[in-house]
């Protein structure tokens, strides 16, 4: 007995329900790491961000890198930063934390955020730091493609010793010498 053919508008329109179902279930769209299950072309569209690694632009011997993970709009941000700083054959300091606030303007970042670990290797003749656990610090970042700039809160007293107010940081003033970071400028409507 031969089979009566369905006619293709039916077909296209059954496959159209399909992949609309999918869309609204997630199935169609890998989750995300921020659990948000929205893709992360989805997620910069909507939000700011500021992401990247970086080796800033100093002698030998004085080696200095920032890495930031930052998504979300001011005191709603989100991500996390990681600092580690090696100064000759024995001084270092690292540190790590949570971002509390970003906030975008162009191709200019400004996001602080919460040490939650650290550590410090002190050495004869350099700075004692102490433990930094608990302080709020500022990053400024200005996004030149490959000539990126980078500023840090604590520039001024030459040791991190207080936090500062949620999105401050000072002028970008570091140039990198490898690595990039990515900022996609974002405002609410008005």
């Amino acid at each position: 007995m031969p089979r009566a053919r369905r006619p293709l508008t039916v077909v296209a329109t059954a496959l159209a329900g399909v992949a609309a179902l999918a869309l609204t279930t997630g199935a169609a769209s890998p989750a995300t790491a921020d659990g948000s299950g929205r893709s992360a072309a989805a997620r910069t569209a909507d939000e700011p961000s500021l992401t990247g690694t970086g080796k800033l632009a100093r002698k030998p011997g004085d080696d200095v890198h920032f890495t930031i993970d930052a998504h979300g709009f001011l005191d709603k941000a989100h991500g996390t930063f990681q600092v580690s700083h090696r100064y000759g054959p024995k001084w270092s300091a690292a540190f790590k934390g949570r971002i509390d606030c970003l906030v975008t303007g162009g191709p200019v970042a400004v996001a602080t955020g919460v040490v939650t670990e650290s550590h410090v290797t002190d050495a004869p003749g350099m700075p004692k730091i102490g433990d930094l656990k608990g302080k709020r610090f500022g990053f400024t970042v200005l996004d030149q493609g490959r000539k990126d700039r980078l500023g840090y809160s604590w520039a001024l007293d030459g040791l991190p010793r207080n936090s500062v107010p949620k999105c401050l940081g000072s002028a970008p003033f570091e140039t990198l010498e490898k690595g990039n970071y990515k900022v996609h400028h974002w405002m609410p409507p008005r």
